[in-house]
């Protein structure tokens, strides 16, 4: 097998770490010695072991003289764990591979050039775009310290979210409901506004069996989320933030005995100022957010520049409807010369249904 073949190994195996690393990054290691691979791991939590540690502990024989494939950039500063590329020199690791390079300032170069300099041979660069895939949220928050937003929703081939009466139980078929839950596992809080709350008294909770759940956002402008909400009566685990421009502690008090964390806020155009929430949301390590709201919602986001990626799942069948709720809604743009443009990522099949994943191209505030 070649380097990229193994790297390709060393991905899966990042892979399991999904959902659990936040705000780590994912990252696989593979250590292969006379052909034969001797260790294997993976980051599986943040506070544990680091890919390379874990690899190392799993070797059955020695690991020196042999080759590291690693799919992040080994660290070199002291964190919640204790720099990689000492272990690596330790165990006597002839050769390391690299995938992509850490962009967090204090790795970027520094752990490459350091194996380098205690005579290691390092080839940096192998399956480095599948890499950096995997990492795009822990890229973001390390390069921005601010989440990496997913607008999700769900729509008809005529481009409706619901019925005219407000109905939208189902649009889309099991797979894509199930991938949905995948997201929430992946992602650290799902955000959605209280027009979602009082017409669907959602859970936003991860039905997934072994799922984590994410942290429940509300974007809350005049708190009017019911007391009585399942958001609210089930705020102590998963935990749920009230995102609020209410200042009134007579208002937010009952939120707050019932479990709620309550954050005031700015306005921006009337409403929760999006970008100072994402900013808050950064500084409490939270590196990713799933956008489930309404068309108000995903308007207010779009037009705050605050979204990185759309998930559109559409699902074969018409509503039709002039009243019909559609996924990005307000007052729109005046031209097509100014739609929020994206560039068109991966199609997949699921079920009945087609999920389309698209990038979002910045542009410069003000611009619209």
């Amino acid at each position: 097998m070649n380097d990229e073949g193994y790297m390709r190994l060393a991905l899966d195996l990042a892979r399991r770490g999904e959902g659990w690393t936040s705000p780590n990054p994912m990252v696989g290691a593979v250590i292969v010695k006379d052909g034969e691979i001797i260790g294997r791991g993976w980051h599986r939590r943040c506070g544990g072991l680091h890919a390379e540690r874990e690899a190392l502990a799993d070797c059955a024989v020695s690991p020196v003289g042999g080759t590291m494939y690693v799919t992040l950039e080994p660290c070199c500063h002291q964190g919640r764990q204790p720099p990689c590329t000492d272990a690596i020199l330790a165990a006597g690791i002839r050769r390391v591979v690299v995938g992509s390079g850490d962009p967090n300032p204090l790795v970027a170069g520094n752990g490459i050039r350091i194996l380098r300099e205690r005579g290691v041979e390092v080839t940096a660069g192998v399956l480095e775009e599948d890499c950096r895939r995997l990492n795009e949220v822990f890229f973001h928050y390390i390069r921005t310290g601010r989440p990496f937003v997913v607008m999700k929703y769900a729509m008809t081939m005529d481009g409706k979210i619901a019925a005219w009466t407000g109905r939208s139980r189902w649009i889309t078929g099991p797979a894509a409901r199930e991938h949905v839950h995948r997201l929430r596992h992946r992602y650290r809080a799902i955000l959605v506004g209280v027009g979602t709350v009082l017409a669907d008294d959602p859970q936003l909770t991860c039905r997934l069996p072994e799922g984590r759940d994410p942290l429940r956002v509300v974007c809350d402008t005049h708190l009017r989320t019911p007391l009585t909400a399942r958001v609210v009566a089930t705020a102590g685990q998963p935990p749920t933030l009230l995102a609020t421009c209410c200042g009134d502690p007579a208002r937010i008090t009952p939120y707050r005995r019932a479990g709620c964390r309550v954050i005031t806020l700015p306005k921006r155009e009337g409403h929760v100022d999006l970008d100072a929430l994402m900013a808050r949301l950064g500084q409490e390590e939270v590196d990713s957010v799933l956008l489930e709201g309404g068309g108000t919602l995903n308007w207010a986001a779009l037009r705050s520049g605050v979204v990185q990626k759309v998930f559109t799942y559409l699902a074969p069948k018409l509503l039709g409807g002039r009243e019909a709720p559609t996924p990005v809604e307000g007052p729109g743009v005046p031209d097509p010369a100014d739609a929020f443009p994206l560039r068109p990522g991966a199609v997949t099949r699921l079920g009945d249904d087609i999920l389309l994943e698209s990038e979002v191209i910045p542009f410069v505030h003000g611009d619209r």
